[in-house]
């Protein structure tokens, strides 16, 4: 298996082993059940699709509720289908984050990330605004500046950065090394950032085999 479903716990540091301070985050990983075997004969492609994070049955419609008792298991809130594994697996196994994951490899993160509402240019995308507050740049500090030509072509191109909504965006983030497995915990250090708040899900997937 390459991947599991799993909870950001927040960010902290640790020593590395050269005594640099170094920042990571904490995810809790699984345990992830496998609530659906995908096969090539019945729905034309491989996959495991694994479940994580508890539901009750009645914020689950009836078509899930069945789905899951097929599989044998409770209602999950989050359903993440992989399609790069290398064992046999059934319904209603469990994987745990010691069973994929060891110190010392890179992954993957996926996860949606902060949502920040309606941004101008300087925060979006970094414009500088006009240098100087003085010689009449009056209330134009961070405003865009032009954002079109003349006559021709009339138009603004698509693409042209300018204010909008920013965050709250499907995220990925490679090459985050794995400092720590903790099995006990059921949790996961990786060096560096990733996206979203504390208690976003997430996705951690290492790299396909190649």
């Amino acid at each position: 298996m390459h991947g599991l479903i799993g909870k950001k716990v927040g960010m902290t540091s640790i020593y590395g082993a050269s005594g640099k301070n170094i920042p990571c985050t904490v995810i809790e990983v699984g345990p992830c059940v496998v609530t659906q075997v995908r096969t090539l004969e019945k729905d034309g492609y491989t996959a495991i699709q694994l479940g994580y994070g508890e539901r009750t049955e009645k914020s689950t419609s009836k078509a899930m509720q069945g789905h899951f008792k097929r599989a044998g298991v409770s209602p999950k809130r989050n359903l993440v289908e992989f399609n790069d594994f290398d064992s046999e697996f059934q319904l209603g196994d469990t994987l745990k984050v010691e069973d994929v994951f060891n110190e010392g490899e890179f992954v993957s993160v996926i996860g949606t990330s902060k949502g920040k509402g309606f941004q101008g240019v300087v925060k979006r995308h970094g414009f500088a605004g006009v240098g100087q507050a003085t010689h009449g740049q009056h209330n134009r500090l961070r405003a865009p500046g032009s954002i079109g030509a003349a006559s021709f072509p009339a138009r603004v191109f698509k693409g042209m950065r300018m204010a909008g909504q920013m965050g709250n965006a499907r995220v990925t983030i490679e090459n985050l090394e794995v400092l720590k497995v903790l099995p006990e915990e059921g949790v996961l250090v990786v060096k560096g950032a990733i996206p979203g708040h504390k208690g976003a899900t997430v996705v951690i997937r290492k790299p396909k085999a190649q």
